[in-house]
């Protein structure tokens, strides 16, 4: 990998999560690799229905016009899911492990868990931020209508649930997930969401220039008097407080430490909880001198318009491949 990590690439520098195709390679390499007899086709349709419901081409939906939680970060936290997996299976006996149609469900709910973000067709928000509150559900809802159409009918009510793993509208210990391995593969998720959006390489621009602006749409933020943050500088000091309360509740709590099976995929310490940390002890120390003019760098959200020149160019990109195989 190179040394200097790039903004549309994941924690490794090694998978450019902006493009979808990229990540989708990714993961059915890794599944391939875990899963021999593995029918990828639900994934691949899986990637196609993502990248038409977030470039705004999937009929009755207005495609991501939200900034923090856009396409790149949903390809982020289905890398990091499918990692985890992988690192599940390598370190459980057999009996213990989740199995393939188990792991693509677990995959296709990643790809989705913020697909309630994205306004529908009658839908009076006029921006998807404002559905932050209920997104979860609304992701919920999508899942019930996709995993049908990929031969997941018997799993639409559970992906429901298991999609609350990611949110804060149901308490985690009232999600109504019983089965021992369907709980596990809410942990994983829950650990791939907070694993891919916090060790991104521009987080801490992001919590500034996107996820305020989110807040602000939503009532979490500004003047009025839900808000828990008054100002994007105030979100920012409030960070690595909050991030130390995810790890204790979530990661490290109720999950288990699940994220520890990526010390497994990895071979070793694992890249993301590296960023996580080098994140946090930045914010603390700009936070101490209210230095966060020198957070300079300048994420550009991947939405619904830059989403469609990616998979445009991806489209051009394929064809030239054909058109130069078949002259050979």
């Amino acid at each position: 990998m190179s040394a200097q990590r790039r903004n549309h690439y994941d924690v490794t520098n090694t998978v450019r999560i902006s493009h979808p195709a990229d990540v989708e390679a990714a993961v059915c390499r890794l599944l391939a690799e875990l899963y021999p007899d593995l029918n990828p086709a639900p994934l691949h349709q899986a990637f196609d229905t993502f990248g038409r419901l977030y470039a705004g081409t999937l009929p009755g939906y207005a495609g991501c016009d939200t900034w923090y939680h856009d396409a790149q970060h949903s390809l982020d936290c289905t890398l990091a899911m499918v990692r985890l997996v992988d690192g599940h299976e390598r370190s459980v006996p057999a009996a213990s492990r989740l199995g393939p149609r188990r792991a693509v469900l677990g995959l296709i709910i990643a790809l989705f868990h913020d697909a309630g973000y994205i306004r529908r067709k009658g839908d009076t928000a006029a921006n998807g931020a404002e559905y932050t509150l209920t997104h979860v559900h609304r992701s919920g809802e999508f899942l019930a209508w996709f995993l049908p159409t990929v031969g997941f009918a018997a799993e639409a009510s559970l992906a429901r649930r298991v999609v609350h793993f990611t949110g804060y509208e149901i308490a985690l210990d009232q999600i109504p997930v019983t089965h021992r391995k369907d709980r596990l593969l809410g942990f994983l998720l829950g650990s791939a969401d907070v694993l891919a959006q916090t060790a991104d390489r521009c987080y801490l621009e992001k919590c500034r220039d996107f996820l305020y602006r989110e807040f602000v749409l939503c009532g979490l933020a500004g003047d009025g008097h839900k808000a828990v943050y008054r100002s994007a500088e105030d979100l920012l000091a409030k960070t690595a407080e909050f991030n130390r309360r995810l790890w204790a509740e979530r990661l490290d709590g109720y999950f288990g430490g699940v994220h520890r099976f990526l010390d497994a995929h990895f071979g070793g310490p694992n890249p993301y909880v590296a960023t996580i940390r080098a994140h946090l002890a930045r914010i603390e120390a700009l936070s101490r001198q209210n230095r966060y003019g020198e957070l300079r760098r300048r994420p550009q959200p991947i939405n619904a318009e830059r989403l469609r020149r990616i998979l445009a160019r991806s489209v051009r990109g394929r064809a030239t491949g054909r058109g130069q195989r078949l002259a050979a």
